[in-house]
């Protein structure tokens, strides 16, 4: 019988592998790096069968309940004045905001809450060595501390160092040229409840998110080819942000001068993650660490908690843990491959370049927000991808649960 899980990851994916694995008997132990649970993080959102897998939890509604209040999206000029406008309650599914938008923090920490009584969790705990074997695989942990398991789940970042060691050298990441910052900046009296976002000529955006706790999400874009960016350290991204930034228009002085107390600043340059494979043993990879789209595909979140549901599934319907690898590839594969899909060319067009550039996107955007449109634009933002049939996997956890 397979029995020992460890996850390594306490985020959204990794919280959810818990709680379904914990729930179909399976010993769960999460371990994380970080020293304590992390909190905070800007805007996700969970569509489709993302929600399915919360409704089965039982999570749905308070996942709602917790939510940024976010009523839509406006592309807005630099006198601040909305130039094209999407309301949630306007498009038939979801559009540019989804229904159920929500902070990162907020999410995992629900899922972390739910997950607590199905497993162990262990932070400030770091993976140095996997060695895989016949009948199981030996972690060796930093300090020297080992254990043995049925089954590894490695529920990390994009940037996964347990992934680099079991699989070195296999990712073959896709640089989306977009490099964005995200930090929390203080609340003012003109921010509103919808997603203000802000084109500057030179390939640059900027956008303010209201959430629930009384402060504002912000976020700064630039367009172009970028990789060496991704190992700048605090203070050499706080220096480009400033000089790409400065004279940008709108809101931009006032998302700079945060810069100077942030705590949350978050800079990342856009890539996938593309692997050939997503296990390899007893090792098995999910969430980012397996997929990462990015935040261009609008579903990372989705595919974290729907990936994480389906690698349950499977594990819970056999003893054969490599068969249930391959099976949950096969099962998660074309997900994946379709949020994947995002064109390179989609980033530039969403960052003109010339003013010219910017109102030609403003006056396709208004177009698309019209009444006789709006079905289309649904479509266009809250495209699925091919998702998994999840009704497949219920009798096998249930039938594990009580044999």
């Amino acid at each position: 019988m397979t029995r020992r899980i460890l996850i390594t990851g306490a985020s959204i994916a990794g919280t959810t592998a818990a709680w379904w694995l914990g729930r179909a008997g399976f010993d769960v132990t999460v371990v994380e790096r970080a020293p304590a649970f992390r909190d905070g993080g800007q805007n996700v959102d969970i569509r489709g069968v993302g929600r399915q897998v919360l409704r089965e939890m039982g999570l749905e509604r308070a996942a709602l309940d917790r939510g940024t209040g976010e009523e839509g999206t406006a592309w807005i000029d630099a006198d601040g004045r909305p130039r094209a406008r999407f309301m949630t309650g306007q498009i038939e599914g979801d559009g540019p905001t989804a229904e159920m938008e929500i902070l990162r923090g907020d999410l995992a920490r629900l899922l972390f809450e739910a997950a607590r009584p199905h497993a162990a969790f262990r932070f400030g705990t770091v993976v140095e060595r996997i060695d895989d074997g016949a009948e199981a695989a030996t972690v060796t942990f930093a300090g020297g501390q080992t254990g043995a398991y049925d089954a590894v789940v490695v529920a990390e970042g994009v940037g996964s160092s347990t992934r680099e060691r079991v699989f070195p050298g296999e990712n073959d990441p896709r640089w989306m040229d977009l490099t964005l910052a995200y930090l929390t900046i203080p609340r003012t009296p003109d921010d509103d409840r919808l997603w203000r976002w802000y084109n500057a000529p030179g390939g640059r955006s900027l956008s303010l998110r209201p959430d629930r706790h009384g402060t504002t999400r912000a976020m700064l874009a630039v367009h172009g080819p970028l990789a060496e960016a991704q190992g700048w350290d605090r203070d050499r991204q706080k220096i480009f942000l400033r000089e790409r930034f400065r004279d940008a228009g709108w809101q931009a002085p006032r998302v700079l001068a945060a810069l100077d107390d942030t705590d949350d600043l978050y800079f990342d340059v856009l890539r996938q993650v593309r692997m050939p494979r997503w296990s390899r043993g007893r090792v098995a990879l999910t969430g980012d660490a397996a997929w990462c789209v990015t935040p261009l595909a609008g579903i990372g979140a989705t595919l974290a908690v729907t990936g994480a549901r389906v690698l349950a599934g499977e594990l819970a319907r056999t003893d054969d843990v490599r068969a249930a690898f391959t099976a949950y590839e096969r099962a998660m594969r074309p997900m994946v491959e379709d949020a994947q899909g995002v064109p390179k060319i989609a980033p530039r067009l969403m960052h003109p370049r010339t003013r010219l550039g910017i109102r030609a996107l403003h006056a396709a955007l208004w177009t698309a927000s019209r009444p006789a449109f709006r079905r289309v634009a649904g479509k266009l933002f809250g495209a699925r991808a091919a998702e998994p049939d999840l009704s497949q996997y219920e009798d096998g956890i249930a039938a594990r649960k009580h044999p």
